[in-house]
């Protein structure tokens, strides 16, 4: 079932990261305690790699309604870490 989620990571001084995103509990589950390298999205020289939690994600809702609604509108925003990490080969 597909729901959509908020991702959250505070990187101090530097800044944080977040988004909001339509995944699956299965695909959040898998990446859960692996590493996710942003690279420089918090600028020059930054270089962010975060150790995914689940406090980074909150589940924002799983009704089927409006996540369809949600996804026919493209209305994701921000950084999807997902986007970012690399399946270890």
């Amino acid at each position: 079932m597909k729901t959509i989620y908020k991702f959250y990571e505070d990187c101090g001084r530097m800044g944080s990261i977040e988004g909001i995103f339509v995944s699956t509990p299965e695909d959040v589950s898998k990446l859960i305690g692996k590493s996710v390298y942003f690279g420089e999205i918090l600028g020059k020289h930054s270089e962010v790699v975060v150790g995914i939690s689940q406090e980074n994600f909150e589940e924002v809702s799983d009704d089927v309604a409006f996540v369809e609604l949600f996804e026919k509108h493209n209305l994701n925003s921000g950084h999807n870490p997902f986007d970012y990490h690399e399946e270890d080969k």
